[in-house]
């Protein structure tokens, strides 16, 4: 009897010695409002990983239109699978990819959260354009917000044709990959406590188009789903952030794919029957550009943004608000340039007319005063490439940056928090992966200090020391609404917010320093531009009519 005692016992001995107690072995099993869901332990940390959770459907006849709740589960939904990717044609290897079997959520939770013990929650919402990314590991890597003992969440949203297509009518609005997110967080917000997490204290943030979502959700979305927001290198004022939607793309779509028809709803019949493939295939063939829009047709019941972003005044008197943008944000358009490519630009002359009403006569002549600024009497070429770095960077993203925060002054915020991120080193995403060795950060260059990138090395001491600093920061900023609520020798510097006497920002380099008003004498100059030409702005003059 005790022989058969040692032989069944033993084996299980050796399990526990060489695989740590049973327990932290159990897969986490969790009891949502939308039923069982099972998770893993993570191989590199102390936290569970809930991955691939549906949060909403596509209707396959209206693939283009919004989106409806997922249903809850019979079974036990086992939650190991964050390969989901909608649509598009992804960044890396430029090959189609994706289904609209793809509105799902990535949940990671350390293992100290529970019901005693509810974590702030940390919601990321991935750039891209509003035509690429996804939410998986492969990019977004979780392991160094988990060391600050909070609760990530990534989660997928349609985008280009799918997510973007406008047509200001009833069965396709616009604006519905921007409601994905929204029927995203309405899900975090109902559920995050199963996980552990504190449904009273939710961060949304994001980057580029990312960021820019963050803003349009701050702006026009009235229910309590958040608490803070944090927009990199993108808000809702960006150039063509919103945009005036082409309701021709339907018709343009289905001729490309060989049904030629002047009948929309047509159109879009045949369109939900082609492989999202091809639809996407087609998309870029033509060059098609889908954006956020504003919804104008009152027959609309769910209108998303029902007025531009610039005639928004949202009360945020108790939002606490991180913004900013990267030091050289434009370097990767034009750092692999050819002289006869710099020939060709007319890089000053093609922003102001996509962005301004102006006629041909004051279009001259604001070019002319916009150029000069920039690179003095000098024709276009690479010797003035920083000056034209400069301006992309300015008119793209640094100053919608610093005019949201005015504009948010201005609406009550008084806990904005600006930065700049200038550290350039071995983990600067998009430097790394277009292999580019002029010094500079460009946009999206953050992410690589924010997530774990698979494919990337360990962190060198001096990259750590950025992770470790920027994270802390974000995660001080979600637990507390404040980034540094006191010094240590991580955070040696009190980052103040902003007023509206002192534009105070944090420089972030591998030292930190607060500074006062970026780069000073070019936000004054558009300051200057906005004001004369006001009116001008495309969409300020369609969103009054």
């Amino acid at each position: 009897m005790w022989d058969h005692k040692v032989k069944v016992i033993l084996p299980f001995l050796v399990y526990l010695i060489q695989n740590g107690s049973a327990l932290s072995r159990i897969d986490p099993l969790v009891d949502s409002k939308v039923g069982l869901i099972r998770g893993l332990r993570a191989p590199d940390g102390d936290y569970s990983m809930f991955m691939g959770i549906p949060y909403g459907t596509v209707d396959k006849s209206n693939p283009f239109g919004p989106s409806s709740p997922h249903p809850s589960f019979d079974e036990i939904f086992e939650a190991y699978d964050d390969s989901a990717i909608c649509p598009q044609v992804e960044e890396f290897n430029r090959t189609v990819v994706g289904t609209l079997d793809c509105l799902h959520l990535n949940i990671y939770a350390p293992n100290s959260a529970n019901s005693r013990n509810r974590l702030p929650v940390l919601v990321w919402i991935y750039g891209g354009g509003f035509s690429i990314g996804f939410s998986g590991r492969f990019l977004y890597g979780p392991r160094y917000f988990i060391e600050q003992d909070i609760i990530l969440v990534t989660l997928n949203y349609r985008l280009g044709p799918y997510g973007f297509m406008c047509l200001d009518i009833p069965k396709i609005p616009g604006n519905q990959g921007l409601k994905d997110q929204l029927l995203a967080l309405k899900w975090i917000k109902d559920n995050i406590e199963a996980f552990g997490g504190d449904a009273d204290k939710i961060t949304i943030f994001g980057e580029s188009a990312g960021g820019a979502s963050v803003d349009l959700h701050l702006r026009f979305n009235q229910e309590k789903l958040f608490d803070k927001v944090i927009m990199q290198s993108g808000t809702a004022l960006l150039p063509r952030a919103v945009t005036e939607p082409d309701t021709t793309a339907p018709l343009k779509l289905a001729a490309h794919l060989g049904f030629k028809t002047a009948d929309t709803g047509a159109a879009l019949e045949f369109l939900a029957t082609v492989d999202t493939t091809l639809v996407i295939a087609s998309s870029s063939e033509l060059g098609l550009d889908f954006r956020p829009c504003v919804e104008t047709d009152p027959e609309i019941i769910d209108k998303f943004i029902y007025d531009h972003p610039l005639n928004m005044k949202p009360d945020l008197r108790n939002m606490p608000i991180i913004i900013g943008h990267n030091s050289d944000e434009a370097l990767a358009n034009y750092d692999s340039m050819s002289s006869e490519d710099f020939s060709k630009l007319n890089v000053f002359y093609d922003n102001l007319a996509r962005n301004f009403n102006f006629g041909n006569e004051e279009l001259v002549e604001m070019e002319k005063f916009v150029r000069h600024y920039y690179i003095g009497d000098q024709k276009i070429s690479e010797d003035v490439k920083q000056g034209i770095i400069n301006f992309h960077s300015d008119f793209s993203y640094n100053y919608p940056a610093v005019r949201t925060v005015k504009k948010y002054l201005d609406n009550g915020a008084r806990n904005i928090y600006l930065y700049v991120f200038a550290y350039d080193g071995d983990r600067n995403f998009v430097k790394a992966r277009l292999n580019i060795t002029t010094p500079g950060v460009t946009h999206a260059d953050e992410i690589g200090y924010l997530f774990d990138i698979s494919y990337m090395e360990n962190p060198t001491p001096e990259d750590q020391l950025i992770i470790d600093r920027i994270t802390t920061l974000w995660a001080n900023f979600v637990k507390f609404g404040n980034p540094t609520p006191q010094t240590n020798e991580l955070l040696p510097v009190q980052w103040p917010a902003v007023t509206e006497e002192a534009l105070n920002y944090l420089y972030i380099d591998s030292e930190l320093k607060v500074e006062k008003r970026i780069y000073k004498s070019r936000m004054a100059f558009w300051d200057l531009f906005y004001k004369l030409n006001e009116k001008s702005q495309k969409l300020y003059v369609e969103s009054s009519k």
